[in-house]
């Protein structure tokens, strides 16, 4: 019914380098400038600075120097700090070794607005004469040669090439154009809202995540926090709602590791996040389909992949040169065809 509905609609929406295989990494490294650029003319702002604060315990020392290993490969702006030192910025945090003993926080996070981005890209699509038809299942899909035919109730539409970036229902489009799926997973990820403790503007704080499980969270205006368990529970197709024991389980974490009291949950929602075995993308034409397109598996990183992944996609999809800038961080179109998953 609107754009975004299921997952994009539902993200916190942080840019960061804290999540992903290397790939995902690298996308995000070719995606930051972008995002953080002045927009053209007509269009808004989606992306604002935001520090992101990646927390371990003692002994989560070695995946916290993994990462700050990528934020030095990509040149960020970042700094390492003891546990103490993190408190400076996150004033509830608790430290020590079962806690927060280190840190790095990363100066040049952003926080997005996903539904800025969404209006923004509906805005360039209809600029080039492109329509956003909601509320329309598709009853059949198929290909008489050298289009795609696509029932839509008492409708046809007809085109050259099907890009099939319908999220965790991919696989069920793939089955409609006689497409073999490529094993979609989609997962569901739960988020709360709760009030901040009284009298403290906390609007300045950083974005916090552990290295391991745990937990992130993150201000949302000056007096609320929201949170998550960055829970990956697998769930079919469907119009995600968080569970009782992933609402429990956030607070829980919070409040152990904090200073933090969840005294009453504000709001709580679920979206689902879509993977596929090796957990990178999957961008690229269907061998054994012609004219069928793959965008799909972007998991939790797709809005802030997207200038990136969008600039590959065009690229697969009309044959455009593959860019030296992608070769120089290990991406080739190999590893994000479909193909990759039918062995």
């Amino acid at each position: 019914s609107a754009p975004g509905y299921h997952s994009s609609g539902r993200s916190v929406a942080f840019a960061h380098y804290g999540l992903g295989d290397p790939s995902v990494k690298a996308l995000t490294a070719l995606s930051m400038a972008d995002l953080a650029a002045e927009p053209d003319e007509g269009f808004a702002p989606a992306a604002s600075i935001h520090p992101a604060l990646h927390i371990a315990r003692a002994d989560q020392r070695d995946a916290l120097d993994a990462l700050e290993a990528v934020h030095a490969h990509y040149g960020c702006d970042y700094t390492r700090m003891s546990g103490e030192e993190a408190r400076q910025h996150f004033p509830a945090l608790k430290t020590g070794a079962d806690h927060c003993a280190d840190a790095l926080l990363d100066h040049g996070s952003l926080k997005l607005d996903a539904d800025v981005m969404l209006q923004n890209a509906l805005r360039a699509l209809r600029s080039y004469g492109g329509q956003w038809v909601t509320n329309a299942r598709i009853e059949s899909l198929t290909y008489d040669g050298a289009h795609w035919l696509a029932k839509v109730s008492d409708e046809v539409f007809k085109a050259r090439y099907v890009v099939n970036a319908a999220g965790a229902w991919v696989d069920e489009i793939a089955r409609l154009a006689g497409a073999e799926p490529i094993g979609i997973e989609p997962r569901r990820r739960t988020v709360i809202g709760f009030e901040a403790p009284a009298g403290i503007d906390v609007s300045h704080w950083p974005f916090v995540k552990t290295v391991g499980e745990g937990f992130y969270i993150l201000p949302e205006g000056s007096a609320r926090l929201i949170a998550s368990p960055m829970d990956q529970t697998p769930s079919p197709p469907c119009d995600a709602v968080p569970e009782e024991l992933d609402i429990a389980t956030i607070a829980q974490r919070i409040e152990e590791a904090s200073e933090l009291t969840v005294r009453r949950i504000e709001t709580s929602w679920a979206g689902l996040r879509s993977f596929v075995r090796d957990e990178s993308p999957v961008v690229g034409f269907d061998e054994a389909c012609p004219g069928f397109f793959w965008l799909a598996g972007q998991g939790g990183a797709g809005l802030q992949t997207s200038p990136a992944l969008a600039r590959i996609s065009e690229a697969l999809l009309f044959g455009l040169e593959w860019r030296d800038e992608w070769e120089a961080v290990g991406l080739y179109p190999a590893q994000f065809s479909p193909t990759r998953l039918r062995h």
